[in-house]
């Protein structure tokens, strides 16, 4: 809905603003110089990028036409799974075996649907299980290795917000080079002995490449490229609280203690309450109590304490 109000604004704004002036809209409806720019545009998205980041480019952009971001009850599914895993783990690593190796077919990640269809948290979530059941790893080298993963991962998932800024960037020259060759038409007539008022016609409806550049790279794609980097951002921020639940779990602490390092990272305005947390656990422990009081257990709060 947000995207759709924004787009209104814009589109009200410059057009609306363009009639109340006098103009007239079939006067800057030109297919042709809208075919040239765009046809330029999407031509060099092509040449540049490799096909993965065109692919990633898709994807992303989807997400800010639909407009899907973490909300509560992603996070509440996400804290829940790693409290869950952490439990399992508790009997020994080797218990998670059934559930990393199969995470779609596991009852405990099936009751993550939110989790289970973001592809990119779910295999740093069971390739990291996976490598603290493969041998012993301390806290200092496991962060150390989550860190260099999400420092390659941030690269390549920024990489198709920075290519589509690069070509908002450019697209008022594809929009000069199209009022060049509306220009280049117009002294065509001129030698076929036009009459004045149609060489206006030619000239302003040349110029008028100029206006659709302009409006394309500060209208359409630096806003669509911002929005991007924003929902990097925000898959970051899971995969950095999925990292910190690991390495507070590698390190000793319990599990409520290491889910609670986790809820810190979570971006401010989805971040739940520690109390919030609690009622989650207790309600998923209690399944058949809707009176169950959030009690927290006696180890996990001498260790808060301490």
């Amino acid at each position: 809905m947000q995207s759709i109000v924004g787009v209104l604004i814009i589109l009200g704004c410059v057009f609306g603003g363009f009639m109340l002036h006098g103009g007239r809209f079939e006067v800057i409806w030109q297919p042709v110089e809208l075919l040239i720019i765009v046809g330029a545009g999407a031509g060099a998205i092509v040449l540049g990028n490799p096909r993965h980041v065109l692919a990633e480019m898709w994807l992303q952009v989807r997400k800010v036409m639909l407009r899907k971001k973490h909300g509560d009850e992603f996070h509440r599914q996400l804290l829940l799974l790693m409290y869950e895993l952490l439990q399992t783990a508790a009997g020994g690593l080797k218990a998670l075996d059934a559930h990393v190796e199969a995470p779609h077919e596991s009852e405990l990640f099936k009751r993550y649907p939110l989790v289970l269809h973001e592809p990119k948290l779910l295999h740093f979530i069971v390739d990291n299980f996976r490598l603290m059941a493969m041998g012993k790893i301390n806290a200092h080298e496991l962060e150390g290795v989550l860190d260099q993963e999400l420092e390659a991962i941030h690269e390549e998932l920024s990489q198709p917000a920075r290519s589509l800024a690069k070509i908002g960037e450019a697209m008022p020259g594809f929009g000069i080079l199209a009022a060049v060759l509306g220009i280049v038409m117009a002294m065509n007539v001129v030698a076929d002995g036009a009459s004045t008022g149609e060489i206006a016609v030619r000239v302003a409806s040349a110029m008028v490449g100029t206006f659709i550049g302009i409006f394309f790279c500060y209208g359409v794609l630096d806003p669509i490229s911002n929005m991007m980097k924003q929902l990097v951002d925000e898959d970051l921020s899971a995969l950095e609280s999925v990292k910190v639940v690991l390495v507070t779990h590698v390190s000793g602490k319990p599990p409520l203690l290491a889910i609670d390092a986790g809820r810190r990272l979570v971006q401010l305005n989805a971040k739940p309450s520690f109390a919030r947390l609690e009622g989650w656990i207790d309600k998923m422990q209690n399944p058949g109590d809707p009176d169950a009081v959030p009690q927290r257990r006696a180890g996990d709060k001498r260790a808060q304490q301490a």
